[in-house]
């Protein structure tokens, strides 16, 4: 008898009421009250709070997002709805430093960032480069890879119809422990426009190229005659595919930096990149103190490898701007430089031709200079490179022969003019 108390009174004691959160197993819910089901989870009532799972916190288990305190966060769409005055009025109130002097994409961008930054959340942003695997990395102002990198998942690419060389903006989150990079969680642009908006953009390739029909004018002052000259004797269109033909030290990047001058001097709307390839270290620097273009580089002392990483992103990116109809000038400094690279890192194709030069290491280069062309119905890539000649390389010279007649402008610098310190020494014979 005293051993079917003993039973009777633990069964009694293992009884729990019905009113706690012990939950039907029979309809698919656990003990804390989650229908697994349907993936909802019932809030716990006033009282204990559940206790936490894989030995974390209470507080990161939240289930319900923070209450955003303040006005509502604005989208790009609606910021795009917005006056210029009214736009002004945001920045003076979010203390944004320098916003009159902006583009309009950039001026979005930034009142972005300083509407998240208030938030108390992360903003990031970079040019989007797509591995293999099918996600991608936000890169950096260089396109090459670094510690501050953003991870984009595959989801995200396929939903928004992200590409390489997208300028990706959105809300980010810190790594986890097991993760190296930040996390891309919300896309807010691309491109300087809406997520959705960007899904129904062309492709480049089939857009319809046409004639350059547009000049571009680069005269600024009356002191800089290059600029003139240019303008006079080899005028410069919306869409033309140059090519600056140089001997060594005849001034080819100063010709490169008066033109990015007076592009961005004459002609707000262009979005111009200046691509430098195994150039030195001090002319990188000085072409990104002297212009407001966009700088590429990959100096002479960097793999080969990372010469043809720059110059592919700098062409995707370059692609992505035009397809949402935007004007786009690429300096090349120089081809030369970039189809040496390419034949050191080519799989060899067994053929040989004079100098040492793979055949199938013309091709990239090729792709790249073919790229400009004048869009019907808005945009146009604008492609200025230059070429080395009489460098006493066979090589070089062969690089001449096959990108000659391959643009509709051409612009050679005369050596004879430059031992006479004659500047610029253009060869108009």
């Amino acid at each position: 008898m005293q051993r079917s108390r003993g039973r009777d009174s633990r069964s009694r004691r293992g009884q729990r009421p019905q009113d706690r959160s012990q939950g039907d197993r029979s309809n698919g819910s656990d003990r804390y009250g989650n229908d697994h089901r349907s993936g909802y989870v019932q809030h716990q009532p006033q009282g204990q709070p559940r206790p936490p799972r894989n030995n974390q916190p209470y507080s990161q288990q939240q289930t319900q997002a923070p209450v955003r305190s303040g006005p509502p966060h604005l989208t790009i769409l609606d910021l795009e709805a917005k006056t210029a005055e009214e736009l002004a009025e945001m920045a003076r109130e979010l203390e944004i430093q320098g916003f009159s002097r902006l583009a309009k994409p950039e001026q979005l961008v930034r009142l972005l960032r300083a509407q998240t930054e208030k938030d108390g959340q992360i903003f990031g942003d970079g040019i989007l480069e797509i591995i293999e695997d099918g996600f991608g990395f936000l890169r950096g102002q260089r396109f090459l890879p670094g510690p501050d990198d953003i991870y984009v998942s595959q989801s995200q690419i396929r939903r928004f119809g992200l590409r390489t060389g997208d300028f990706v903006v959105g809300q980010v989150r810190p790594p986890k422990d097991t993760e190296k990079y930040h996390g891309l969680l919300k896309v807010e642009a691309v491109n300087g426009m809406d997520p959705e908006e960007a899904k129904r953009r062309p492709v480049f390739e089939k857009l319809t190229p046409i004639f350059p029909n547009d000049q571009l004018f680069l005269e600024t002052k009356p002191n800089i005659i290059s600029t003139r000259m240019l303008d006079l004797l080899s005028p410069v269109g919306r869409g033309q595919r140059g090519l600056i033909v140089s001997p060594p030290k005849a001034g080819k990047t100063t010709v490169l930096k008066r033109i990015a001058n007076g592009i961005s001097s004459n002609h707000k709307d262009i979005h111009l990149m200046v691509v430098l390839i195994g150039e030195r270290p001090e002319e990188v620097t000085d072409m990104e103190r002297s212009t407001q273009a966009e700088v590429a580089s990959s100096t002479f002392d960097e793999p080969v490898k990372q010469h043809c990483r720059v110059a592919e992103m700098a062409l995707e990116r370059a692609k992505r701007l035009v397809e949402a109809g935007q004007d786009v000038v690429i300096l090349l400094d120089s081809i030369t430089r970039l189809a040496r690279a390419y034949n050191l890192t080519v799989p060899p194709s067994g053929r040989t031709l004079s100098g040492g030069l793979d055949p199938t290491a013309l091709y990239p280069p090729k792709r790249f200079f073919g790229a400009a062309r004048n869009v019907e119905f808005g945009g146009s890539l604008t492609i200025i490179g230059t070429c080395l000649v009489d460098t006493g390389s066979r090589m070089d010279d062969v690089i001449y022969e096959e990108f000659k007649g391959t643009g509709n402008m051409e612009l050679m610098l005369s050596r004879r003019l430059q031992e006479r310190r004659i500047f610029p020494a253009f060869d108009i014979e």
